[in-house]
Order: structure tokens, then sequence, then C-alpha cells
């Protein structure tokens, strides 16, 4: 299965709507394989061994940007345990952020006014930073709210062939370029740790619409994500109820 033009939403749910609607096309990523024994592999199983190593992490930060050739463009980061607890900013290049803490099945938001803006198209009162975090229940968010899950879909897909070596950030690294039958006009190359465990340091997408590159780092160190200070929390937990 293809991670396909637009970002996979079980990936960052609201997020791919909210780019959509900002024309500024999505973050892909994906995986290819390095690391121990990577001579002895094909090109297709070394895609295979990263995704499988990138899926059994603990944590990663994941950093991403986004160029559109129409509309606007954005970058984000996350710092995830890849299942419930993670901590996510996206910043539109038109002005604006949004900041995500998510702990187990609770939400604290704090977007600005100008993502508010650009997110919903209507002015909003003031200006500056938003200083307080809107507290609600995960089961509150869906498509189009700009939040992420805090998970990633490491699965192999589409046909790959490697590339000559070559470094990302003062790391050896393999690359493979990735061809899919979902997107025959864009072109994907995936960057693979080539010392030690095989992990997937960078993904660069090229398409007629856009480009984008995401990055991880910091595989399993320990995750430091804890909830805003009570007094700096609007709690909406109840409202409605």
């Amino acid at each position: 299965m293809s991670w396909g033009v637009c970002m996979r939403v079980t990936a960052t749910r609201g997020v791919a709507t909210a780019v959509v609607c900002l024309a500024a096309g999505a973050v892909l990523s994906g995986c290819a394989g390095g690391g121990g024994g990577e001579a002895e592999l094909t090109d297709q199983q070394l895609l295979e061994k990263a995704h499988k190593t990138m899926g059994a992490l603990k944590t990663v930060t994941i950093e991403a940007s986004t160029t559109a050739t129409a509309g606007s463009g954005f970058s984000s980061r996350q710092t995830t345990d890849l299942k419930g607890t993670c901590a996510y900013t996206i910043t539109l290049d038109k002005g604006g952020s949004l900041e995500q803490i998510r702990i187990g099945d609770t939400d604290y938001v704090r977007p600005d006014r100008a993502y508010l803006e650009q997110w919903s198209g209507k002015k909003q009162a003031g200006a500056g930073a938003q200083a307080r975090w809107i507290k609600a229940p995960v089961d509150t968010s869906g498509p189009g709210d700009g939040l992420v899950d805090c998970t990633w879909p490491f699965s192999p897909f589409g046909t790959a062939v490697k590339g000559k070596p070559t470094e990302i950030d003062g790391r050896p690294a393999v690359p493979l370029k990735v061809t899919d039958e979902e997107d025959d006009k864009g072109v994907y190359t995936f960057y693979v740790a080539a010392e030690g465990e095989p992990y997937l340091l960078r993904v660069a997408y090229k398409g007629p619409d856009y480009r984008s590159t995401t990055t991880f780092s910091k595989f399993d160190e320990p995750l430091d994500v804890r909830p805003p200070a009570d007094a700096d929390v609007l709690d909406t937990s109840d409202a409605g109820r």
C-alpha cells in the first residue's frame, strides 16, 4: 500500500485534511533499509527491513517540511511513542502554528490566531500568541481538526532501486529510489542508515505538485511529554454534557 500523494490519515488524521485545504500537499513518508548485512539483501528486502526496524521503535522524532507549487507549505515536528503519547507542532509558511500534546485519552491543543485564520478562513479577534491550552478528550477529535494521533504507518510499498552511498547529517546512508504505481508522476527517495541499525534517516519526495522531506531522529531516546501546567489549561472535557 502506498502512502500516496496525500498522507494516509492514519498517520496524521486531521493534518492531511487541513493541508489539502491550504493547497499545500501532504507530508510523505516511507522507509528503506540498510545496516547490518545490507550487502546480502536485495533492494526490496532492504526496504522491508527498514520498515520493520522503524515499526519496532518505542520512540522517535519526526520532522517534516512540504513546499507546494501552488498555495502554502508547512513544516512540522513530532516526538512520539508511536502509540498514544506525543508532542506535535505544525507551522504554516503563511504564518500561524498549532501545538498539540496528546497523553492517552487527552489532548491539549494551542493554536495561535494566525493559524486559526488560515484554517478557518475567518478573521480572529486579537493578535499574537494564544496563552492557554485547550484540554479535550481524544474521542472528540476528527478529520480536519489539524491534530495527529501519534502513530506513523511504517509499511513498505512500491519498487525500490538502490543508489550510490551518501551521508545524511554526517551519517553514512544508503539511498533507495522508490516508484509507486499509485503515483506514477512522483519519486520517493528513502535514506537508510548504513551503519548500526537500519533506521530510516530521511525521506524525500518530488512530484509535479509539491516536494516534501521527512527526517527521523532520536531513535528510542527517552520520551519527555508532559501536560501543561493547570493554570495554563482551559478544560472543555465536560462541554456539551
